[in-house]
């Protein structure tokens, strides 16, 4: 299993811009599907997790600021994490669908220090992070290839057909199904690694 990337320390700096709407963009794609999937794990539903999403993003707007890269406050995704963690529970505690009150006590909270980064909950954002990566990672390397070339990719390296099989059912030889399958993960491969180490 890849190592857990850190996030780059270029685009935590560029999120203390409010006006930088690229990076806000970017971190925006990448974590939107990660903290709805938490948050519907948690048992929110559908509006109740898109509206504790949107606290989450204003939570982070807000204290993005204070963010300091230290090993002893631990990773910043363990920060994401625990920010989105307390929410869910400010959440249940207050009546639900209660808006917190930014810059209160109760606000304060949900941006405490994380000291573990490995415990289940962890790996598991950690996973629909990755997920969400690959999607991600997916649709880009896609719109640079030929309609055939990433169905080679799908039918052999996602859906286990054979170089045979698919290359009769594309009309493609042997040979080119296998350059576009390693052609296609290579790309894949990159843009992976570049996402990961944005995010």
């Amino acid at each position: 299993m890849t190592p857990n990337p850190t996030t780059r320390a270029s685009l935590l700096f560029r999120l203390r811009d409010s006006q930088d709407h690229e990076a806000w963009a970017e971190f925006v794609a990448i974590y939107e599907p990660v903290i709805y999937r938490q948050l519907r794990k948690c048992g929110l539903q559908d509006a109740d997790a898109r509206e504790l999403m949107q606290e989450f993003f204003i939570a982070v707007s807000k204290r993005i600021e204070h963010w300091e890269l230290a090993k002893e406050r631990g990773s910043f995704r363990g920060w994401l994490r625990r920010v989105t963690r307390n929410l869910v529970i400010n959440w249940m505690k207050h009546g639900q669908r209660r808006m917190i009150a930014f810059g209160g006590p109760e606000s304060q909270s949900l941006f405490a220090d994380v000291t573990a980064d490995e415990c289940p909950e962890s790996i598991e954002f950690d996973t629909e992070l990755r997920r969400s990566i690959f999607q991600r990672a997916s649709e880009s390397v896609r719109q640079e290839q030929s309609p055939k070339a990433w169905q080679a990719f799908l039918s052999t390296a996602i859906d286990g057909k054979s170089p045979a099989i698919v290359a009769r059912d594309l009309g493609m030889s042997v040979g080119a199904v296998r350059v576009a399958k390693c052609r296609v993960l290579a790309q894949l491969k990159e843009v992976v690694f570049t996402l990961e180490n944005e995010s």
